[in-house]
């Protein structure tokens, strides 16, 4: 009865996910007495694990949409990144009246945050357009923003950082007065709350699937592939904008060098660290947003560690390996093989007994 029950926890879906996220903090008992630890701090709760909570909020946003990319494509979005920093170059831009600092919004704070929204739907209906419509390889695709998004983000800030230095605009990227939660944990739980609402009370995330497992079928029964993958593309911009703002307001400046720097590869690693297949079709969105919270967990594991900066990299990628590979069919099979053979020679031992 329990190797029954152990045999059909570690069967589930998000075991290996989970388990995953588990070791990652459990290692921090040994290295990092004070890792768990949680104090309140003038109304505001301080800690690692706030800081986990908090700093991987836009990589939490960005695997959501990078999973139905992924999903429904069958390819990645790797201009996740470089759409953060257009869009929080336009939000300051429009928030600064061009100039390089401010200290009052030259225009309302919520014109210049749905400016930020709309131009990442428009790069992701750029993005999807090329896919969908074009057939272009989706890393091809999202390669030409990949290379010129920053670019764009520069001559929308004349190749400076623009600051907006108004205590309001630092609130999406910090806290809510009166309110001990972080503001990006709460923008980045509601976006998964309300995508994972829309696929499960709507036929979109069957649509998705559907698409991602097989195109032509998708079309014989009616689905209408190119609108959906064009529609992921375009949710996966709106993704990359809001996460651009949260980005912009932890430093109220626009920072078109840095600003979502190699996000779109913690983005695409999220989602295979989730349990998720890069080829298409089922996709876990509870899995992504665990891996997005592992690989924030590992990487301030490091840093509470002592690693320097230079070498953070380094951990992690083999940290990474080691996680994909324990999720990787091929080690499945080794592990079911082992398991069956071990069973026959338990078999065999009982027989000659």
């Amino acid at each position: 009865m329990k190797d029954f029950s152990l045999k059909k926890l570690t069967s589930q879906r998000l075991f290996l996910p989970i388990f995953c996220l588990i070791l990652v903090l459990l290692v921090n008992v040994v290295t990092t007495p004070g890792f768990f630890a949680i104090s309140v701090r003038d109304g505001v709760l301080y800690g690692y694990i706030i800081d986990i909570v908090n700093r991987a909020s836009e990589l939490v946003i960005l695997a959501i949409g990078m999973t139905l990319v992924v999903s429904s494509s069958a390819g990645t979005d790797i201009s996740v990144g470089a759409i953060m920093a257009v869009s929080a170059a336009v939000c300051c831009n429009l928030l600064s009246g061009g100039e390089r600092a401010a200290t009052a919004y030259a225009n309302p704070l919520i014109l210049g945050f749905l400016a930020a929204l709309a131009v990442g739907v428009v790069i992701g209906c750029f993005n999807g357009l090329l896919v969908s419509k074009l057939n272009i390889q989706p890393m091809v695709a999202t390669l030409i923003m990949f290379t010129a998004g920053r670019g764009i983000a520069q001559l929308v800030t004349d190749g400076q950082i623009t600051y907006v230095r108004v205590e309001s605009y630092k609130i999406l990227g910090s806290f809510l007065p009166g309110v001990p939660v972080p503001t990006p944990f709460i923008v980045a739980a509601v976006m998964v709350a309300l995508t994972a609402l829309l696929l499960k009370k709507t036929a979109l995330g069957m649509y998705i699937q559907s698409v991602g497992i097989n195109k032509k079928a998708s079309r014989l029964v009616g689905i209408k592939a190119t609108l959906i993958i064009f529609l992921t593309y375009a949710f996966c911009g709106l993704c990359s904008g809001l996460a651009g703002m949260i980005a912009s307001s932890r430093i109220y400046s626009a920072d078109a060098n840095n600003i979502g720097l190699n996000m779109e590869l913690d983005a695409i690693l999220a989602v295979a660290i989730g349990g998720n297949s890069l080829g298409g079709g089922k996709f876990s969105l509870a899995g992504s947003v665990i891996g997005a919270y592992t690989i924030q967990a590992l990487t301030t594991t490091l840093y509470a560690m002592h690693v320097s900066s230079d070498q953070v990299p380094v951990y992690k990628a083999i940290v990474v390996v080691i996680i994909v590979t324990l999720q990787s069919p091929g080690f499945a099979k080794w592990r079911k093989a082992l398991a069956q053979k071990k069973e026959l020679k338990l078999a065999a031992g009982k027989e000659a007994a």
